[in-house]
C-alpha cells in the first residue's frame, strides 16, 4: 500500500513538471527587454510615450467644420456675430427679418410712422418719413396687401467691433394701387399681385440690453 502511495506521488510530481516546463516553453523568462504589448485597435505595438508618433486619423467633424466656416465669408461672418452674441441664431433672425419685412411695409404704406420709428434707424426713418409726407401734401393714398414670401435668406453679414449687420433678400408678393386725390389709380394695381424683391441691412450693438435690429439700408420695390 505504501508503495502505490509513493508511486501515486512520483506520478503527481512528474506531471506537475511537464506543465511548468510547457509554461516555461510558452511564456519565457522576464528579462526586461520584452516587446509592448499589442494594441488590438491599430495592431501596434502601445506607445505611452510623449514622444512617440501619433498615429491617429482625424475624423470629419468640428476642426474640418472650422476649416469650412473659414472659407466661406458669410458662413464665418454669421459665427462672429454668433460668438459675440449668443442668442445669436440665423434661422430665428431670418424669421424675425420676415416679421420686420411685413411690419414695416405695411406700417409705410399706411404712413403710419409710430410703428415705423423703432424699428429704422435714424437716416430710414427720415426717408421714410420724406416719402410719407410727399403722398400726404399731394393727396395721395396707398392700397396695400402683402401676400407673402417666396423666399428670404441672409446674403451678407459682417461684425464692425461691436456693430454686428446682416443682409436678408427678400421674395415677396404684395398688392398695391396708389390713388390720388381724386381716387383715380396713379400707380400700381389694386387687383395684381406684384413679385418684389428687396434688400435690406439690419443692424444691432450686440454690446446693447436692447435685442432688437433695426433696419439701416433698403434697395428695390417702391410703392
Amino acid at each position: 500500500m505504501p508503495n502505490a502511495q509513493l508511486l501515486g506521488i512520483l506520478l503527481a510530481a512528474m506531471v506537475a513538471g511537464v506543465i511548468l516546463f510547457r509554461l516555461y516553453q510558452v511564456l519565457g523568462r522576464r528579462t526586461g527587454n520584452e516587446r509592448p504589448p499589442q494594441d488590438p485597435r491599430f495592431g501596434k505595438p502601445a506607445d505611452k510615450s510623449a514622444d512617440a508618433p501619433s498615429n491617429v486619423v482625424p475624423l470629419p467633424g468640428r476642426a474640418t467644420a472650422q476649416v469650412q466656416t473659414l472659407s466661406d465669408p458669410l458662413a464665418q461672418a454669421l459665427l462672429d456675430i454668433k460668438l459675440a452674441d449668443r442668442t445669436f441664431e440665423s434661422e430665428h433672425f431670418v424669421s424675425g427679418a420676415r416679421a420686420a419685412y411685413e411690419m414695416i411695409v405695411t406700417a409705410f404704406a399706411a404712413n403710419d410712422r409710430k410703428t415705423l420709428k423703432p424699428l429704422l434707424s435714424g437716416e430710414v426713418f427720415h426717408a421714410f418719413d420724406g416719402a410719407i409726407a410727399g403722398r400726404e401734401q399731394r393727396h395721395e393714398t396707398v392700397s396695400y396687401t402683402f401676400v407673402g414670401f417666396k423666399n428670404a435668406k441672409i446674403v451678407h453679414a459682417a461684425l464692425k467691433a461691436s456693430l454686428a449687420e446682416v443682409t436678408v433678400l427678400f421674395d415677396a408678393q404684395f398688392i398695391s394701387a396708389t390713388t390720388d386725390a381724386t381716387g383715380a389709380v396713379i400707380e400700381g394695381d389694386a387687383k395684381a399681385v406684384r413679385d418684389v424683391t428687396d434688400t435690406w441691412t439690419f443692424s444691432r450693438d450686440v454690446r446693447a440690453r436692447d435685442p432688437n435690429w433695426a433696419l439701416i439700408a433698403t434697395s428695390g420695390a417702391e410703392f
